[in-house]
């Protein structure tokens, strides 16, 4: 006697363990229950449609205490004449052979196939928990390291790129990891990078992405100094002194502007460190970048004259309006004010937020002779 055909089950996940996944998810990740099971519904709902293209109303019935996903097709009861639609409507005189409180314009729920059911749940029901594993870690990372902007994280390089010496860093530990791709342009002049080294990297910003989140990392921004001078000088990282202001070249000078909260603690000396050793670890891991530390001022005149140390300053005149001034200094020292290609007075001027006009000595005689020639003019004309 042949015995009865066995149904095949469908391969992959059945609806008690859809539950079973949606509560470990909400237990480990914080996804709620509720959300993932909408997303489920939806998937569910849309790849019966797929299949079914005509049939327009499809519903999920989810029943929690017994762990059972039942699918239905919703179709309206219509007269006789006016059946057309099999898909979606089903005629009064059948309607009332199923039961007779049905009427035209009631709606019926018809349940789909436990087999093909089961096919669609079983496929569907798994893809969208992996999604949401995904976007759930996707989430972790990204808060993870939205918490972390501008910041100074270490990477590991992993990769560089030969045909751009773009270098790709993996930053962070364990699951909460990244990949972050720093570009030759974030890259510090004099910076060797090879794969397995570690590095100091700014994070300048933390961006959302199909494919994860997307760190923004840099070692040129001026923020990377300011941080690294949190990490060595206790005085910054108390609150005692606070960097005011601060104006980058990278891998070739820094200028920065810091002000002590407490009379008794030299700002200035805080941060160059006993034999001049703070400053000395931040320029090492900088490759040799200058950096310049000088004492902020609320007085503009005495600020832009330290600013464009190490040139000494004769005389600052402040324009009436706007943030510009005329900066005299000896004649001797003019060069040294600019700078090579001008970046003294370019970072000075950067720092201060003024714009600065840099003249020589020699330069306020040459106009006192000319107003002295144009009196004089006046005297004999008049």
């Amino acid at each position: 006697m042949r015995g009865k055909k066995k149904v095949k089950e469908p391969a992959g996940m059945n609806c008690s363990e859809i539950f079973v996944a949606l509560e470990m998810l909400e237990k480990e990740r914080n996804i709620p229950m509720s959300f993932m099971m909408d997303k489920i519904i939806q998937a569910l709902t849309t790849a019966y449609k797929r299949d079914h293209e005509h049939v327009e109303n499809v519903i999920v019935d989810v029943d929690e205490a017994n762990r059972e996903l039942k699918m239905f097709v919703q179709k309206v009861v219509v007269e006789e004449e006016d059946y057309v639609d099999p898909e979606n409507e089903v005629c009064i005189d059948e309607a009332k052979l199923m039961s007779a409180r049905y009427e035209v314009g009631s709606i019926i729920h018809f349940p789909v196939d436990t087999v093909e059911f089961g096919r669609i749940a079983a496929g569907n029901g798994k893809q969208v928990i992996i999604q949401g594993l995904r976007e759930a870690e996707r989430g972790m990372v990204y808060e993870e390291f939205n918490s972390k902007q501008h910041e100074i994280l270490t990477g590991v390089v992993t990769r560089i790129d030969p045909r751009n010496n773009n270098a790709s860093l993996r930053i962070g530990t364990g699951t909460e990891s990244t990949e972050a791709l720093l570009m030759a342009g974030e890259q510090v002049e004099g910076d060797l990078l090879s794969e397995g080294m570690h590095i100091k990297v700014y994070v300048v910003e933390v961006r959302r992405s199909t494919r994860g989140p997307q760190v923004l990392i840099s070692r040129t921004h001026p923020g990377l100094v300011k941080r690294l001078f949190e990490l060595e000088v206790p005085e910054i990282y108390d609150g005692t002194v606070e960097v005011r202001s601060i104006s980058r070249e990278a891998g070739s000078r820094t200028k920065m502007a810091v002000w002590s909260h407490d009379e008794n603690v030299d700002s200035i000396g805080a941060c160059v460190g006993p034999k001049g050793q703070r400053v000395a670890n931040i320029v090492d891991e900088l490759r040799g970048e200058k950096i310049d530390i000088i004492k902020y001022s609320e007085d503009a005149s005495e600020f832009i004259a330290a600013a464009l140390a190490p040139a000494d300053v004769v005389e600052v005149t402040l324009a009436e309006e706007g943030k510009s001034c005329r900066v005299i200094v000896p004649d001797d020292q003019l060069s040294l004010a600019i700078g090579k290609e001008g970046q003294n007075a370019r970072l000075a001027a950067r720092l201060t937020g003024f714009k600065i006009d840099i003249k020589p000595e020699s330069f306020l005689t040459t106009v006192v002779e000319d107003d002295d020639l144009e009196i004089e003019g006046e005297e004999e004309l008049s």
